[in-house]
């Protein structure tokens, strides 16, 4: 069948203003940082469950493979249609308009929400029922909850309240053959067999399409304190980031390193005041929340850590506006946008075990310097869960020398991640960004394995290929 048959039919099923040319909408087919695009020949915003199931059905019977969008936040490229090795045409779903909160439970904590609602819509409606959805991150006015499960998003959160995998109790999802699965289960406890959500989260867009998500709420936290304080020296991570939990009662819930050349960049940027006169090359941002007031636990971590030698200065916010700004500013800080060049950086979304932050860091530097003289590396990162993000920029050196020795550098950089224990895909997802580079990092029995699942799912590779798995080697 032809692309216009294809066409056609889609607008019988979804209506003819739900389906549009991707010239009409050109952000659909390029990734945030501007680094991957892609082609597709239409773009479906269908409504309902019913009408993604009909989509489906009819990429299906025309051989079209189907890349579903949320906000198009990733940073992977996950989210954009790749060329189809067998020139296959590729429909972008764009699930925006699924964008109700069906119901909310104040009792039972939890809510059940459309794929297509935002973390930042999903924020509000649990606040105004005097609870909390935990997980959180710079882009939550336009990441959606359906995004979030597909990449087992992380954020700011995570260190005290885990990733969207922690977060989830059901899901409805459509599957390759245009079947709907109705998960959508507010349990805590299930033991009756395999836990098919666990397979969806962080499949990104390749097993099935996510339509309704049941979420956890938790109680409102009505006492926060925040505090940015300037670092001695990288070397004491793991010694802040232990003194920062001692003694607290669980009381932590965000720990964040800062370098000076992101302050920098979005002081000079926005305008801002320095939000510390003391300039160091690192800082940490802090912050503590409970149900009773919680300043004593941020004092006397801070008291702690100066009468050690691990902090030198700190600035506490003292209103809840300053608060907001020291969090703007983190923010703030990812390169899109802020730092020259992001578009030909090395990206990474490593992760770490929590007592190799630093060592990853020297890792980072040393083989940078090693292996691309003049190349600047860009970290920053959630220090309470050990994941780091790491942009190399060009820096000092020439671009076409830095983008020469890009490859090799990336070879490097993946290694000393995995000597550490590590991996290159924290929250972000593999995308088509790692996909030939995360295949170092698992046994090929483990690669194998997803692959027997992606072909028990998908057999006909509709969902989402060229991303995820990693293509298999020749033999």
């Amino acid at each position: 069948m032809s692309v216009s048959d294809l066409i056609d039919q889609l607008r019988e099923s979804v209506g003819p203003t739900s389906v549009f040319d991707p010239a009409d909408l050109p952000s659909a087919t390029t990734d945030v940082r501007g680094v991957h695009q892609g082609a597709a020949v239409t773009i479906v915003r269908p409504a309902t469950t019913e009408e993604v199931a009909a989509v489906v059905r009819i990429c299906s019977d025309h051989g079209a493979v189907i890349v579903t969008q949320g906000g198009n936040t990733g940073m992977s490229g996950g989210s954009v249609p790749v060329d189809d090795e067998s020139g296959r045409p590729s429909v972008i779903v764009l699930l925006d308009r699924m964008n109700k909160i069906e119901s909310l439970s104040p009792d039972g904590f939890w809510a059940t929400v459309e794929a297509g609602v935002t973390i930042e819509q999903l924020q509000a409606a649990a606040s105004a029922a005097g609870l909390m959805f935990a997980p959180d991150w710079g882009a939550r006015g336009t990441a959606t909850i359906g995004g979030a499960v597909s990449t087992n998003a992380g954020g700011i959160n995570v260190l005290a309240f885990g990733p969207i995998r922690d977060h989830i109790l059901g899901l409805e999802v459509v599957f390759p053959d245009g079947q709907t699965w109705n998960g959508v289960r507010a349990l805590r406890k299930d033991s009756s067999g395999y836990d098919i959500k666990h397979l969806i989260i962080g499949s990104e867009g390749t097993l099935g399409i996510v339509t309704r998500v049941t979420v956890k709420l938790l109680p409102a936290i009505s006492h926060e304190s925040t505090a940015m304080a300037a670092i001695v020296s990288i070397s004491d991570l793991a010694e802040i980031a232990r003194l920062a939990r001692a003694g607290t009662n669980g009381t932590l819930t965000a720990l964040e390193l800062i370098p000076e050349m992101g302050v920098a960049a979005v002081v000079d940027k926005l305008g801002w005041p320095r939000p510390l006169e003391t300039r160091a090359d690192w800082y940490v941002l802090i912050r503590y929340g409970g149900s009773d007031p919680v300043n004593s636990d941020l004092a006397e971590f801070l008291q702690r850590a100066v009468n050690r030698g691990l902090l030198t200065d700190a600035v506490v916010a003292d209103s809840r506006r300053q608060e907001e700004a020291l969090w703007l500013l983190r923010d703030e800080i990812s390169p899109p946008g802020l730092m020259p060049h992001n578009k030909l950086a090395l990206k990474m979304d490593a992760a770490v075990p929590i007592d190799r932050v630093s060592d990853f860091i020297d890792a980072v530097e040393a083989t940078c310097r090693d292996l691309a003289p003049g190349a600047a590396p860009y970290i920053f990162g959630h220090i309470g869960d050990g994941n780091i993000h790491v942009h190399v920029l060009p820096g000092e050196s020439d671009v076409d020398t830095f983008l020469g020795i890009k490859p090799a550098l990336g070879r490097a950089l993946d290694q000393r991640t995995w000597d550490l224990g590590g991996t290159i895909s924290a929250e972000h997802g593999v995308g088509q960004e790692l996909i030939d580079r995360i295949i170092g990092q698992k046994p090929a029995i483990e690669f194998e394995m997803m692959r027997n699942i992606k072909r028990l799912f998908d057999p006909d590779n509709l969902l989402n290929p060229g991303k995820t798995i990693p293509r298999q080697p020749a033999s």
